[in-house]
């Protein structure tokens, strides 16, 4: 999530530092929603619970029939 947000930043950082809007604007949409994307996967990693309860059985043994 940090890699992200530091990712938008350098990005905003170097666009601002020239005029390449043409350039800069379609390449800028692509960071943010990678970078939306990258952040959304790293929330939900870091908020889900682990439920690991139903995994607490015997499996049974495959036989061949």
């Amino acid at each position: 999530m940090a890699v992200c947000g530091l990712q938008v930043l350098l990005f905003l950082a170097g666009a601002a530092k020239r005029s390449y809007a043409a350039i800069a604007l379609p390449v800028g949409l692509m960071v943010g929603v990678v970078s939306v994307l990258g952040f959304w996967v790293g929330w939900t990693l870091v908020a889900m619970e682990d439920d690991l309860s139903g995994l607490e059985y015997e499996a049974e043994p495959l036989t061949a029939e």
